[in-house]
């Protein structure tokens, strides 16, 4: 690696001044799990980069607030979110997504702030958080703003935050009464990086769903909404017939793109069947 400069300011606030220094090259780093091994590859090359390390604890902390909603700091681990009894009791399906999400060093470095800012399409919690309903809390000089997490991946590794701005929290509608499951295919191991994930929330009324929201990621360059496929679900009592029919919706509609876990024509096969196979996933969870 090229010699750089490692700060490690005390606030976010800090931080924020710090990444808006009028150095195109700086970048912040929570974990350093992808950061890092970017560099090594000499991919990315910056001249300083602004540890987050230090800032207030308050932005690692995983708490119900009181508008009911589960808040996320940025720079809590995967580790914490997996063994947060909060997150278990009040929404299961992140609980069972981090079970594969890569490997126990990894989940135990990286923060959730920094999984989501680096928009690797490959990503697990992403399209679990997108189907859930999460907004992202974003911090400048000027304030904070808050957007739907969907909005926040623009293509394969950038978003649309800004310069100078960094992800403060996630907040997180709960489960509730919604069923939810996040299923992947992977071409190895079970913790592997997905040849495609689709995550899928329901809310019933009876044997008839109400409202579906489902967000496949790895086969497309951004964690994507299925709209037509959603559509096709919504008001039915999904059986055998309806849920072919929300799988050919999905692969049809998606902009699948190939890599090295499988082509684009291999990836629209997956889709087709696993929307299925998520959706009776989450059916199954009552």
């Amino acid at each position: 690696m090229i010699p750089f400069e490692l700060l490690e300011p005390r606030s976010l606030r800090e931080a924020v001044a710090l990444l808006d220094a009028g150095e195109p090259s700086v970048r912040p780093v929570a974990g350093g799990t992808a950061i890092m091994l970017m560099m090594k590859l000499g991919v990315l090359r910056p001249a300083r980069l602004v540890s987050l390390r230090a800032v207030e604890k308050r932005y690692s902390d995983i708490t119900i607030g009181a508008d009911g909603d589960l808040h996320i700091g940025a720079m809590a681990t995967l580790t914490a979110l997996e063994r947060s009894p909060v997150v278990r009791k009040e929404i299961p399906v992140i609980f069972q997504a981090l079970k594969t999400l890569s490997n126990v060093r990894v989940r135990n470095v990286a923060t959730v702030g920094g999984h989501l800012a680096h928009a690797d399409p490959h990503m697990d919690l992403p399209p679990v958080l997108i189907a859930l309903g999460a907004r992202v809390a974003i911090v400048d000089q000027k304030g904070e703003r808050t957007m739907p997490l969907e909005q926040l991946h623009r293509g394969y590794l950038e978003t649309t935050l800004k310069r100078g701005e960094l992800i403060a929290e996630v907040i997180v509608p709960k489960q509730g009464a919604r069923r939810a499951v996040y299923v992947k295919c992977t071409t190895r191991s079970a913790d592997d990086w997905p040849a495609l994930g689709v995550a899928v929330v329901l809310e019933m009324n009876g044997d008839t769903v109400r409202d579906a929201r489902i967000v496949v990621s790895a086969a497309t360059d951004i964690p994507t909404r299925l709209a037509n496929a959603e559509n096709a679900l919504r008001g039915s009592r999904p059986d055998d017939v309806t849920l072919a029919r929300v799988g050919e919706a999905g692969a049809a509609e998606a902009g699948v793109i190939g890599d090295t876990h499988g082509s684009a024509v291999y990836k629209r096969e997956l889709l087709r069947v696993y929307v299925a196979r998520a959706i009776r996933a989450a059916l199954a969870n009552q």
